[in-house]
C-alpha cells in the first residue's frame, strides 16, 4: 500500500445531516489547524532559525493584516460553501458528499487551502523570520505535492467527469480574472 493510497483512505464522505453540526465540526478542525499550522509551527520555525529579515515593520504588519484578513474572510466563506452546498467539512474524514463549485470554488479549486496559506505566509511575513519564511514556503510545497497527488485524484475518483471537467475549466492556484464558473449552470 503506497502512501497515496493510505491518505487517500482517509478521505470519507460526510455522514452529518446538520449543518450545525458541520459547521462546530468545521470550527474545530480550524481551530486545531490554526493552533498548529499557523502559532506552533511557526513560532518553532522562528525560534529554530530566527534571523530577521529586513522588511520594513510598519509596512510588513498592513501587509501581513491584509493577507490575515483575506485568508480568513475566505475560510469562513469555503466552510459556509462546504457546509450548506457540499454537505461536509474541510476534514479529510467529514469530507463534502457533493462537488461544490460556487462561490470562491467557482475561481479557485483549492481556496481553502489558498486561504490557509495566505494566512501562513501573513504570520511569516509578520515575524519577518528567516525561519518563518522556510516554513511557509515549506508547508506551501507540501500543500501543493498534497492537493496535486492526493486530493484531486481522490475528488476524481469520487465524483468522475464532473470534477474532470470542472479541473479543465477552474484553475488550481491562481483565479483567472472574469466571471467565475458554476460547473452547476
Amino acid at each position: 500500500m503506497t502512501l497515496r493510497t493510505t491518505l487517500q483512505g482517509g478521505i470519507r464522505p460526510s455522514t452529518t445531516r446538520s449543518p450545525v453540526a458541520l459547521w462546530a465540526k468545521s470550527l474545530l478542525n480550524a481551530a486545531m489547524f490554526f493552533c498548529i499550522f499557523m502559532v506552533a509551527l511557526p513560532w518553532l520555525a522562528d525560534h529554530l532559525l530566527p534571523r530577521s529579515l529586513p522588511l520594513p515593520p510598519v509596512l510588513r504588519t498592513w501587509i501581513a493584516g491584509g493577507l490575515a484578513a483575506a485568508g480568513i474572510g475566505a475560510w469562513i466563506a469555503c466552510l459556509d460553501a462546504f457546509s450548506r452546498h457540499g454537505r461536509g467539512t474541510p476534514l479529510p474524514a467529514d469530507a463534502p458528499r457533493h462537488l461544490v463549485t460556487t462561490g470562491l470554488f467557482g475561481r479557485l479549486r483549492n481556496p481553502i487551502m489558498a486561504a490557509e496559506l495566505l494566512v501562513i505566509w501573513a504570520v511569516a511575513l509578520f515575524l519577518a523570520s528567516a525561519g518563518a519564511a522556510l516554513y511557509a514556503l515549506a508547508i506551501t510545497a507540501l500543500a501543493h505535492v498534497l492537493v496535486v497527488h492526493v486530493e484531486e485524484p481522490e475528488l476524481l475518483r469520487r465524483f468522475g467527469e464532473p470534477y474532470a471537467q470542472y479541473c479543465r475549466d477552474v484553475p488550481r492556484w491562481l483565479p483567472r480574472l472574469g466571471a467565475a464558473r458554476d460547473a452547476r449552470a
